[in-house]
């Protein structure tokens, strides 16, 4: 057992930030999965446990429990639901850090988050239709999250082709686009929240790729605090404190320095443009393998 949980430490801390978000949301799903089924055995209920965690519609509700326009957007109401969610955060995820970073990525999963929960709650406070569920009415899942994710890289590169069983190669502008229809069409069903949050989403995930096109990243703040969460638990806040305020460097000739990093880095723009113009033109599949690494590593960065 204890060799188990070390491969999964491993395979967490080496994987990429999509693969870190579908080991968490898939330990979450397992632990609350546990506690509810714990619970049961003592014939008590698991609802108000998992409601603990969800997204309220009400206002008053949400006032009691802030933290759910977060936690939400990690749990999940049953395997097929996390199944499906975390296939479109892997197929997706990956596609994303070929136009983005990994940052980018983890930025943009809290920002389509948050997005689709206030989207949902301002909706159900506003229209008539949803009034008497408002006090009833809570909602989980990654969906919202994963759609921005979706619309971002479409965005980005709306001409790129994914190869989808049944019907083969679609461009990811179509795939965006009927995702949007469809969350409209269906926004009056069963599951209106869900849509209305999807909708959210996909504004947050255009909002940020239109907003970065011109140089800003809406999502800077938000990874921001999500590394200082990082650093207080990994013990590292506290040693950042104590950097000195001012540091020595010895470099015997700057000038050469910088116009040979400067040319470097250049040219690595350059290579990573040529790329991406080819993978518009070509599609993912003509790029070579040291191609496609250096996108990969370019995601990185």
């Amino acid at each position: 057992m204890g060799h188990i949980i070390t491969d999964l430490k491993e395979n967490f801390k080496r994987g990429n930030i999509y693969i870190q978000l579908i080991y968490i949301n898939a330990g979450i799903f397992i632990l609350t999965s546990l506690i509810t089924i714990f619970l049961t055995l003592f014939n008590r209920s698991a609802g108000d446990f998992l409601l603990f965690g969800e997204m309220p519609a009400s206002l008053h509700n949400f006032l009691l429990q802030p933290w759910s326009i977060f936690t939400y957007m990690f749990l999940h109401s049953g395997l097929m639901h996390i199944l499906f969610n975390m296939l479109w955060l892997y197929w997706f995820g990956q596609l994303f850090l070929y136009f983005f970073s990994a940052k980018h990525l983890r930025g943009l999963y809290v920002l389509g988050g948050i997005c689709g929960a206030i989207l949902y709650m301002i909706s159900f406070n506003v229209f008539p239709y949803f009034s008497g569920a408002i006090e009833q009415s809570y909602m989980l899942g990654a969906s919202a999250s994963v759609i921005a994710i979706v619309v971002a890289a479409a965005y980005k590169q709306p001409e790129y082709q994914v190869s989808l069983l049944f019907f083969g190669a679609v461009r990811l502008k179509f795939i965006a686009l009927f995702m949007i229809l469809s969350d409209l069409l269906f926004i009056t069903s069963d599951n209106a929240g869900g849509h209305i949050a999807h909708l959210g989403g996909a504004l947050a995930g255009l909002w940020f790729a239109a907003s970065l096109s011109k140089g800003h990243d809406v999502t800077a703040w938000i990874n921001k605090i999500l590394d200082w969460f990082i650093s207080l638990f990994s013990g590292n806040a506290f040693k950042a404190k104590r950097k000195p305020k001012m540091s020595v460097h010895y470099n015997n000739s700057p000038r050469n320095k910088d116009y040979e990093y400067n040319a470097n880095k250049k040219a690595q723009s350059d290579e990573v443009d040529r790329i991406l113009d080819k993978l518009k033109k070509s599609g993912y599949e003509s790029l070579t393998t040291e191609e496609k690494k250096s996108l990969f590593d370019a995601s990185k960065r």
